[in-house]
């Protein structure tokens, strides 16, 4: 049996990589994307089976979903929800409607797309939804409120969503990596470049920085692993019998994880406040 997966988010980074591998590994893999050049580039890459589907629109979800179980024959095994974006900024200096795109990508439309599939996976009586979400989906950092409040959101319903399925044998997991080889700091920057009123802000040093942060080129920092070390991990919570309610990946998420549970709050938000803008 060829298991199908679908996965969101693949135009770069951490979905194309596990396209490519699942791919590999037999999978009957459904990329999406949310742009329609991205889509050809894809194809163009060798991936089969790749789909346009943009998460802040219903009608895109729906039409990729469609497609994706035209290609499936109307079964899905997997669906790994990776489709997401960083927007950076001050929370004083997040208007309402840029939260709320911030929601409709990383939130209302991962929610939207897993009720659809879940219905499918009910009837065929199996699945796996896995969910990626971010080492700030368990600790928060300055000037990334909306991110922060995302995946913090998106924790929240995963694991409601674990136990409401315990009585079924769908699986629900959650993947939490900390820095990854990607385009997510290219995309933040020119999100807080398009959406931010820095100019008049009191936090205008600070995203000074963080401007100089998000422009360089190439991995940052030590700690930074490349979308293999999620892939590894994702591919865990697809192949084993039981698979994990959480999997932590990078040495910033496993130590989250400690200084979270072991730390009073003041030191936490000491520690974290020294990750600046």
């Amino acid at each position: 049996m060829q298991y199908s997966i679908l996965i969101t988010g693949c135009s770069t980074g951490i979905g194309l990589e596990a396209a490519k591998t699942l791919q590999e590994r037999n999978f009957l893999v459904v990329a999406s994307c949310r742009k329609q050049e991205d889509v050809e580039r894809l194809k163009a890459q060798g991936i089969k089976h790749v789909v346009q589907l943009d998460l802040s629109n219903s009608e895109s979800i729906v039409k990729g979903l469609e497609a994706t179980l035209a290609i499936t024959h109307g079964y899905l095994f997997a669906l790994f929800n990776n489709g997401a974006y960083g927007q950076p900024g001050a929370v004083e200096d997040l208007p309402v409607d840029v939260l709320r795109t911030q929601f409709e990508s990383n939130f209302f439309g991962t929610h939207e797309l897993t009720t659809k599939v879940l219905k499918i996976m009910l009837a065929q009586g199996y699945g796996r939804i896995i969910n990626n979400s971010s080492v700030l989906g368990l600790v928060a950092a300055p000037f990334r409120g909306a991110y922060n409040a995302s995946k913090f959101a998106l924790e929240g319903l995963t694991d409601t969503l674990r136990l409401e399925l315990a009585d079924t044998a769908i699986k629900v997991s959650l993947i939490e990596p900390g820095p990854i080889e990607s385009r997510f700091r290219a995309n933040a920057l020119v999100a807080l470049q398009d959406n931010i009123d820095m100019e008049n802000s009191r936090h205008k040093k600070g995203y000074e920085d963080a401007i100089e942060r998000l422009s360089k080129e190439g991995v940052t920092s030590s700690q930074t692993l490349p979308a293999s070390a999620v892939v590894d991990k994702l591919i865990h919570a697809l192949e084993s019998k039981r698979p994990r309610a959480r999997y932590y990946v990078t040495l910033p998420t496993y130590a989250a994880v400690l200084m979270k549970r072991l730390l009073p709050t003041c030191l936490l938000d000491w520690v974290m406040r020294r990750q600046g803008a």
